[in-house]
């Protein structure tokens, strides 16, 4: 009976070595969770299968499981825009071959086609979106980063934030002159697109009337009529204010104003009728060929004051953008992806999903850093990230193995003499075993 204690304990020692082995050589892996051998001590049955009672030697030792260690890695930046960490719970999940699988290692990259793979060439799973660029929630896909351009979008609405000075005077001369500075009291520009993307200058100047309270305003694109680009002429419209310095919307009479832009009901101005155009090779203005913004264009000057400090612009924007083209991609803590285009503006490609289990020690491995459901695991919990129990992503990051080296070497030397002393117990047992037989 001792020879098969002692060669169970052997065995046992071996399995450590084994499992301390593996997580030594997977220091290094990303995603990587270490491993532990966990035993029990086994007993012999009597014929009636119980134990022989308060005498009974134990058998042995046999192992019961080898168990994974899912606590997380540290987290460390690469700079890498599609690595990727969970600080949390949950699994990135790949299709693979049809089969879907369960990892922590966040190392993507995209293949020829632009689809989002592992190192495995497993694609990644997530959320597409729509052609608005809202995430379509629920079904899986094939996560893929687009490479083509985005497409202009011609200007709709300006809204502008504008002070003007009280206390400033009429200007000097008159009448005005977008050429003589001593014509008006303020001006600046504001970039608009037309429908190919083609920038434009929307030029603004503000002339205080010889009144109080009440400004007028001369609005130029790139300098001319926008209705009409042969003519330099501006659209003028009147800008009354209260004594509070507000702008006096009621004062403003909602309608067409002749020579100027049209104001709408809410006491937005509306420019209706530009026709984006360019000169010629023979100097003249002419259309280029774009539209502007079916509808036309919105601008909203509600936030103009009439204080006693320096006239000047305190916000501004306009929704219009000229063609962009792909310059990079991020990934946010919700595992919204963003294509990033040279002309500033982002848009959402698509969502990476994480999925969590009941009983994680349940998932089976199946190498490459990587886990299938088992009906011991229980069924997948898919979702967006940083939701429920589910973590957080963590962008251009990847997560280190959990591995403990210095415990790891430790339980290195502690499964050595664990074998040593099991060798130890047959050595002993065949010496007793030779004198028996020598007193035959």
């Amino acid at each position: 009976m001792s020879f098969n204690i002692g060669l169970s304990g052997l065995y046992a020692a071996n399995k450590a070595l084994n499992v301390t082995g593996n997580n030594i050589a997977n220091v290094a892996t990303t995603g990587f969770k270490s491993s532990r051998a966990e035993f029990g001590d086994q007993y012999s049955q009597s014929i009636r299968g119980t134990a022989g009672g308060k005498t009974q030697v134990g058998s042995g030792v046999k192992t019961m499981a080898v168990s994974q260690m899912f606590n997380p890695g540290n987290i460390n930046g690469t700079g890498q825009a599609l690595d990727m960490a969970i600080d949390g719970n949950g699994f990135f999940v790949m299709k693979d071959n049809g089969s879907q699988i369960y990892t922590r290692a966040g190392e993507f990259h995209p293949d020829k086609d632009g689809y989002v793979i592992n190192n495995s060439n497993a694609n990644l799973q997530g959320y597409a979106v729509d052609e608005n660029g809202r995430v379509i929630p629920g079904v899986l896909t094939d996560l893929r980063i687009d490479s083509s351009n985005l497409a202009p979008k011609p200007t709709g609405r300006i809204s502008e934030t504008v002070n003007l000075n009280s206390s400033a005077t009429a200007p000097s001369v008159a009448p005005f002159d977008p050429t003589n500075v001593k014509s008006y009291n303020y001006t600046f520009n504001t970039p608009i697109y037309d429908s190919q993307g083609n920038e434009h200058q929307m030029n603004q100047y503000f002339v205080k009337d010889a009144g109080t309270n009440s400004w007028t305003m001369y609005t130029t694109i790139d300098g001319r009529n926008p209705a009409d680009p042969t003519l330099t002429t501006p659209l003028v419209n009147k800008l009354p204010f209260t004594s509070g310095g507000k702008l006096d919307t009621a004062a403003m009479a909602a309608g067409a104003v002749a020579g100027g832009l049209t104001i709408a009901a809410d006491k937005t101005f509306q420019l209706a009728g530009w026709v984006p155009a360019e000169k010629n090779a023979a100097g003249a203005w002419v259309g280029n060929g774009a539209t502007a913004r079916p509808g036309g264009v919105t601008l909203d000057m509600l936030a103009t004051t009439q204080y006693n400090a320096a006239s000047a612009t305190t916000a501004k924007d306009q929704d219009g953008y000229a063609t962009g083209e792909l310059a990079g991609l991020t990934v946010d803590q919700s595992g919204n992806m963003f294509a990033n285009f040279t002309n500033g503006q982002n848009k959402v490609i698509g969502q990476v999903v994480i999925a969590n289990f009941a009983n994680m020690q349940g998932l089976t491995p199946v190498g490459g850093t990587a886990w299938k459901e088992t009906y011991a695991s229980g069924v997948p919990i898919i979702g967006e990230p940083d939701t429920g129990t589910l973590g957080r992503i963590a962008g251009s990051s990847l997560e280190d193995s959990n591995v403990d080296l210095t415990g790891e070497l430790v339980n290195l030397i502690k499964a050595q003499s664990n074998y040593q002393a099991n060798a130890k117990t047959i050595s002993t047992e065949s010496t007793i075993m030779q004198t028996i037989i020598q007193m035959t």
